[in-house]
């Protein structure tokens, strides 16, 4: 249920719902969300909205209404078929009863014209051109590492010409790493992870994760804290090879006292970075501070580059994150536009801005908060691995590995399916086209019928089966 705190501090992700990559810090008088995870503090919460009015109802319902405004796409080939067979029975009588009546020729003659019209008129190759197209295109899709959730879905990404992504568990990897460790006082590099792991080996918080796995990753013995006791919403004391020590946010450290202008400084650069800062210390001086980021996919920067290059025209970050860290990850990764501390009905605006201006776009997210605008989008694709039930439900098409370097793939393999459907099609359409002039001036028989009937229908099976080498 969505609610209000009333007592108690601590740390709650709610990257689901709103997309920031770190745990906002609540404390009484904030609102929390349904879907949210509370982190290392123990929180009293009043509820402030019954279930079908929270945040996370409301964010399904508008799922909903995204999905009922996109319009079904045209099945050409049904439809041309549905014209085709009657038109071609039509003709074959004509064939039989016009030259025996109006012109005295002889009805073996043309009975036999009509008959081999039939057998080459058949429409096998052309209606089974599209549909073994398709389920070869979803098969190396597949095996790619991309899930097609239906036929329908293969053709679409040939058609677009724009592309927006999330950025929280899309463009990044969606947990925070260390990104710098800065010691002072005289301290090393080493002393200070140390101490903060050593610290945070005994907290849940995502951050403390982060410390206790890059101090081990640098092969630092973690020693084992004394006397631990986590301070909810500001950090956690113990001691540490005998000595006293701290950790904590830079909220607790202006608390304690101990900030000096040139760390207060450098900590609101960061800050406004959209970096977590974590300050280690002890009751006499500030040891040093760690830096923690969602740090961006390391194919995010050539995916982006190979979308353009694919045909892409224009690439679009759309976050619930604030705007210093949609800034620097846009920057990382060479988008062409970015919309930050975006609501989900604010997604769905800027992709419907985007339908309006390039007429097929899609949407690659994972979150609760990116359904709608997925919804809403020509495509919807979701990271079949780290999005979340709302995503992948919404999406159309999944990146099970949740690699990005598959997208501007699909987009590749998608134009290279409808090719090979339009070459099956055009093919297909000229033999019917060509035989049925032969069998008109009397220059065609029943075994070329036939021969030509059969051979097109293995050529475009054949043809379409080229998908699976990809």
């Amino acid at each position: 249920l969505d609610g209000r705190v009333v007592a108690g501090a601590g740390g709650v992700d709610q990257s689901p719902i709103t997309g920031e990559s770190i745990p906002v810090a609540k404390q009484p008088g904030d609102e929390v969300f349904a879907g949210t995870i509370n982190g290392d503090g123990a929180l009293t919460v009043e509820s402030t909205r019954p279930a079908a009015d929270t945040t996370l109802a409301r964010i399904t319902r508008m799922v909903g209404a995204a999905q009922a405004k996109r319009a079904p796409s045209e099945r050409w080939v049904e439809a041309f078929a549905r014209y085709y067979t009657p038109a071609v029975m039509a003709l074959a009588a004509l064939v039989l009863v016009v030259p025996p009546l109006a012109f005295g020729a002889a009805w073996a003659d043309w009975l036999y014209r009509a008959l081999v019209l039939l057998v080459i008129a058949c429409p096998c190759a052309l209606v089974i051109s599209t549909p073994v197209s398709i389920v070869a295109a979803m098969a190396a899709a597949a095996r790619n590492g991309v899930l097609v959730k239906g036929g329908e879905f293969v053709e679409v990404p040939a058609r677009l010409r724009a592309v927006a992504l999330d950025k929280t568990g899309t463009l990044t990897r969606g947990r925070p790493t260390v990104t710098e460790v800065v010691p002072l006082a005289g301290h090393t590099e080493a002393e200070l992870l140390e101490r903060a792991a050593a610290l945070e080996a005994q907290s849940t918080h995502p951050l403390a994760h982060a410390i206790l796995a890059h101090a081990r990753a640098r092969g630092i013995a973690v020693p084992e804290a004394e006397d631990f006791r986590i301070l909810p919403g500001k950090g956690a004391t113990g001691q540490v090879r005998g000595t006293g020590y701290w950790v904590g946010s830079h909220r607790y450290l202006e608390e304690r006292g101990q900030e000096t202008p040139d760390v207060h400084a450098r900590l609101e650069e960061f800050a406004a970075s959209g970096k977590a800062v974590v300050v280690v210390g002890n009751d006499r001086h500030v040891c040093g501070f760690l830096t923690l980021a969602d740090t961006v996919r390391p194919e995010a920067r050539q995916a982006v580059a190979d979308l353009r290059a694919a045909g892409i025209a224009h690439v679009v970050m759309l976050t619930g994150d604030n705007h210093g860290t949609a800034a620097a990850v846009a920057l990382a990764t060479g988008v062409d536009e970015v919309y930050a501390e975006l609501l989900p009905a604010d997604k769905v605006a800027k992709v419907e801005e985007l339908l309006a201006k390039y007429g097929a776009v899609a949407m690659l997210g994972d979150g609760v908060n990116d359904a709608p605008a997925m919804g809403r989008a020509t495509v919807a694709l979701a990271m079949g691995a780290v999005g979340t039930d709302a995503a992948i439900e919404t999406a159309d098409i999944a990146l099970m590995s949740d690699d990005l370097s598959k997208l501007p793939w699909l987009v590749r393999h998608s134009r290279t399916a409808l090719g090979i459907i339009r070459q099956n099609i055009i093919f297909a359409l000229a033999v019917k086209a060509v035989f049925v002039v032969l069998t008109l001036v009397g220059y065609s028989s029943m075994w070329a019928a036939v021969a030509a009937d059969s051979g097109a229908t293995l050529l475009v099976v054949a043809n379409a089966l080229r998908l699976l080498r990809r």
